[in-house]
C-alpha cells in the first residue's frame, strides 16, 4: 500500500467548511465521511425533500467548492498527487485498486472518493456489465485497454483455466503496444485486467472467463473439479473433500463429497475410492468391462499387455485384474498361445 503524502480528512473538512450547512452535511452524507454512505432518498427523507432536490444541493455544492479559492489553495497539490498515481498506473485504473494504493487507511477512503470526483483533470468510467467503475487521465489509453480486454475474453474457451502468468501473456499479445501510451509491462497488465468483469480468477488464483463455473463456483461439484485439476492425478474422496475444504477454507462433508462425485459426469471412478476427471480420458467403468473394450479392438492380447493397457486407464491391482481375466462368461485363454479373448456367447 502506497500512503499518500496528504491528510485526506483534513483536506475535505477544510474545502467543505465554507458551505451552507444543508449543502455540507448532504455532502458528508453522500460521501460517506462522517459514517455510512447515504442513499438520495434517504437523505430526502431526513430533509422533506425530493431525491432530485437533493441531487441538485449535491451537484451545486461541489460545483461551488471546485471553483472556490479554498480548493485551489488547500486540494490542488492533493489533486496532483493523485493524478501522478494515475498516471503512474498506465493512466487508468480499476476504482478499488486505487483507493487501495493512494489512501493511508480505509477510513480515508471515501474522503479519497471525493477529491477524485471534484477533480477535473479525472474521468470516471462508470460500471458497466463489461468493466469496473475505473478512473482514468488517459483517454487513448483507456479505450485500447478496454479493446484489448474484450479481445482477451474473446480468445479464451468457455471453461479454460489459465495461470496468472499464462493470462499476462495473453493479455500483453492483445494490446496494440504502438497504440498505447507508455512502457506496458507485466505489474501494468496484472492491474489492468481487473478492470475487467468478464475476466477474472478463482480463489486457487487460476483465471479464466467469469461466468465460467470454473471461476464462478456455484457448488461443492466445482470446487471438487478445481482441486482435483490443480492436483493433476486422481485421488480419494476423502482427500478431495480435505484438500477442498482446506483450499477454501470452508467446511466439507466427505459423504456429501462422495455423493457429489458419484452423481457429476465430470468426474470417473477410477479405483477404490479413487475419483479422476473424465477428460483424463481414464476408465469410469469396471475393470471387466474396461478389458471387453480392449478385447473388442485388440481380438487377442496376453495377460501382460491386457494389464498393462488397463493400467493406462485405471487404478487398480494387477491381481484384480487377474481375477476378472478368469471370468469365463466373458473371457476365454488359448491353452497353446495363452492369450485372452472374448468369449462366444
Amino acid at each position: 500500500m502506497k500512503i499518500v503524502s496528504f491528510n485526506p480528512k483534513e483536506i475535505t473538512e477544510r474545502v467543505l467548511a465554507d458551505l451552507p450547512d444543508r449543502s455540507r452535511d448532504v455532502i458528508e452524507k453522500r460521501y460517506g465521511l462522517k459514517g455510512s454512505q447515504r442513499t438520495l432518498e434517504a437523505i430526502g427523507q431526513s430533509y422533506g425533500i425530493t431525491r432530485e432536490r437533493v441531487r441538485q444541493i449535491e451537484n451545486l455544492a461541489k460545483d461551488q467548492i471546485r471553483k472556490s479559492d479554498v480548493f485551489i489553495a488547500h486540494a490542488q497539490h492533493a489533486v496532483d498527487e493523485l493524478h501522478r498515481a494515475i498516471e503512474a498506473l498506465g493512466g487508468l485504473v480499476q476504482e478499488q485498486h486505487l483507493l487501495d494504493t493512494v489512501s493511508p487507511d480505509d477510513h480515508s477512503e471515501n474522503h479519497i472518493y471525493l477529491l477524485l470526483d471534484l477533480a477535473n483533470p479525472f474521468i470516471d468510467h462508470k460500471e458497466t456489465d463489461e468493466f469496473h467503475k475505473t478512473w482514468y487521465t488517459n483517454h487513448n489509453n483507456h479505450e485500447q485497454i478496454k479493446r484489448s480486454l474484450n479481445h482477451l475474453y474473446e480468445d479464451l474457451e468457455s471453461h479454460e483455466i489459465v495461470t496468472e502468468e499464462e493470462i499476462i501473456s495473453r493479455f500483453m499479445d492483445k494490446i496494440e503496444h504502438d497504440m498505447v501510451e507508455g512502457q506496458v509491462n507485466d505489474d501494468l497488465a496484472r492491474r489492468w485486467l481487473e478492470i475487467s468483469k468478464r475476466v477474472d480468477k478463482n480463489q486457487l488464483g487460476k483465471w479464466g472467463r467469469a461466468d465460467s463455473t470454473n471461476i464462478k463456483t456455484r457448488g461443492i461439484r466445482d470446487l471438487a473439479y478445481l482441486i482435483l485439476r490443480e492436483h493433476g492425478k486422481p485421488m480419494h474422496f476423502r482427500d478431495i473433500a480435505a484438500e477442498t475444504a482446506k483450499g477454501f477454507e470452508r467446511k466439507v462433508n466427505i459423504a456429501t463429497m462422495h455423493n457429489e462425485l458419484i452423481k457429476d459426469p465430470r468426474f470417473d471412478l477410477v479405483g477404490r475410492g479413487l475419483y479422476a476427471l473424465k477428460e483424463w480420458g481414464l476408465y469410469g467403468g469396471t475393470v471387466a468391462e474396461l478389458i471387453t473394450e480392449i478385447l473388442k479392438k485388440q481380438k487377442t492380447l496376453s495377460e501382460s499387455d491386457i494389464i498393462e493397457k488397463v493400467l493406462e486407464r485405471k487404478m487398480v491391482k494387477e491381481s484384480t485384474i487377474r481375477i476378472n481375466l478368469k471370468n469365463k462368461k466373458l473371457f476365454k485363454q488359448n491353452k497353446d498361445t495363452k492369450k485372452y479373448s472374448l468369449a462366444k456367447k
